[in-house]
């Protein structure tokens, strides 16, 4: 495309298009300057080849000097004359005799003389310079995975609220709705934060050295409870859970596991036996100090009661030196001054440990009291005795030690209850060389108070002295006739 001009350097024969039938205007024809400060021609100029027709006079174009000089424009690039609007002709390349100049006159900007000027170049565009593809955003096109999600997504929201909405609807309408059963929760109260000195605290401590004890005899398996007093596998229990085995033994502990056992050695006069497993990582009981007991502590009573394992019971200490004789008919006779508790203890416990407030063990359950009739089962009654820890330990201290235990003796024998309302038991033999006769006792006499513990019956005295090791000296108080005396004795171990 062109604008019908010949666009050479000045000093060139110009070679203007014009249109079919225009003559060429005369050499030499001046143009007047314009608004645009177009200058004017000189006569023969060869700057101004292939000015307007005649008749016409010269465009000016915007920036072009207007002072009138040519040494404005460079010689090598004369200043370009503008035909007015009124020289085009309509044409097109199809025309007879058209010029190919003039095919694109009718949409020439310049062939209008108000239409603004300006020359506009096109710019040359670089290899690999192209612009970006624009995508129309408004265009449709595939769906992404987002929107494959969320239709998903949004249908089951829609599904949840509205089977919510019925559900609660429902529930409204049927009477379960709008009535919220119980209070707000509360603090939960101080003994329900389980601190290490609570009941639940000392049965969470005391429970893994608890272990349930099975002995096989010729009258099939007994079973019974028992506790580690030592690292390397001694277990206290009762002799009675022991007794008739063949020596052999078998322990389960509080996580379920089992091993073996063999028999160390038991007293029966005392209930105590001592058995032994092989294994590493026990955790011993700790002990406390029976005599230290008032009535109305509480105590815990943790065994296997009725093949119940790990059960545990509590309640209080209801009486201390309750003086028990036990044992099975045809079988030894065992005298102790126990630990009464009102905590439930059943068949199975016996062997078990008895547990005061701070954990630590008091006593090892052995026997209760119960209404049934002879040769029936008895069961808890709130009448439970356990030995006294301080008894039952010296006791096994001598068995694992020498395999047989000490009993204490006061050297005397008692014949029956005393005569008169003071009661007591009177003295039937004394040993010449034993502790009585040392500390002046006679046969005749009437022993009424043992460390401060009234005696009425002979069982009283039998167990009472056991209760205390040999060397002990307790303080004695007896009548002899119508006099009332005091004596302290020695007590010793039985020789056999």
């Amino acid at each position: 495309m062109t604008d019908g001009w010949d666009w050479r350097r000045g000093g060139e024969t110009p070679a203007p298009a014009r249109p079919p039938g225009a003559e060429a205007p005369p050499a030499g024809s001046p143009t007047t300057p314009g608004a645009g400060g177009v200058p004017a021609a000189s006569p023969g100029d060869p700057s101004m080849a292939g000015s307007p027709p005649a008749g016409s006079s010269a465009t000016p174009v915007a920036g072009v000097p207007d002072d009138g000089s040519p040494a404005a424009w460079p010689a090598s690039n004369p200043p370009p004359t503008i035909w007015p609007a009124s020289t085009v002709v309509s044409g097109g390349p199809g025309a007879a005799g058209a010029s190919p100049w003039w095919s694109d006159a009718l949409a020439d900007p310049w062939r209008d003389p108000a239409a603004p000027t300006a020359v506009v170049v096109p710019g040359v565009v670089a290899a690999g310079t192209e612009p970006e593809p624009v995508t129309d955003p408004d265009a449709p096109g595939r769906p992404t995975l987002r929107h494959l999600l969320l239709i998903p997504v949004i249908t089951a929201l829609l599904a949840g609220t509205l089977g919510g909405a019925l559900g609660y609807a429902f529930a409204v309408r049927g009477g379960a709705g709008g009535t919220v059963l119980g209070a707000d929760p509360a603090q939960p109260p101080a003994l329900a934060q389980r601190k290490p000195e609570s009941l639940a605290g000392v049965a969470e401590r005391i429970l893994p050295s608890v272990v349930t004890v099975r002995v096989s005899s010729l009258g099939g398996t007994s079973e019974g409870s028992g506790f580690i007093a030592s690292a390397d596998g001694h277990v206290i229990t009762n002799d009675h859970v022991v007794a008739g085995g063949s020596g052999k033994a078998s322990v389960i502990f509080n996580d379920g596991s089992s091993a073996a056992a063999t028999l160390v050695g038991q007293d029966p006069e005392s209930d105590i036996a001592v058995i032994k497993v092989s294994r590493t990582g026990l955790r011993p009981v700790e002990f406390g100090d029976s005599d230290a007991l008032a009535v109305g502590d509480p105590v815990l009573a943790i065994g296997s009661p009725l093949s119940l394992a790990n059960t545990v019971t509590a309640g209080i200490v209801s009486a201390l030196d309750r003086t028990m004789q036990a044992g099975e008919p045809g079988g030894p006779v065992r005298y102790y001054a126990a630990i009464q508790t009102d905590a439930a203890v059943n068949h199975g416990n016996s062997g078990g440990p008895l547990v005061d407030g701070a954990g630590r063990v008091v006593g090892v359950n052995s026997t209760i009291k119960s209404l049934v009739a002879e040769g029936q089962e008895a069961g808890n009654i709130g009448l439970a005795f356990a030995i006294p820890i301080n008894q039952a330990k010296r006791v096994t201290q001598d068995i694992i030690g020498t395999g047989k235990a000490r009993r204490t003796v006061i050297g005397a024998q008692v014949g029956g209850p005393g005569a008169g309302a003071s009661g007591g038991v009177r003295l039937a033999a004394v040993e010449p060389s034993g502790p009585a006769a040392g500390a002046g006792l006679r046969v005749g006499d009437v022993i009424l108070k043992l460390n401060g513990r009234p005696m009425t019956e002979p069982t009283d005295l039998i167990a009472l002295v056991r209760k205390f090791a040999p060397g002990s000296v307790v303080t004695v108080e007896f009548r002899r006739g119508a006099d009332r005396q005091n004596t302290s004795v020695t007590l010793a171990a039985d020789a056999k």
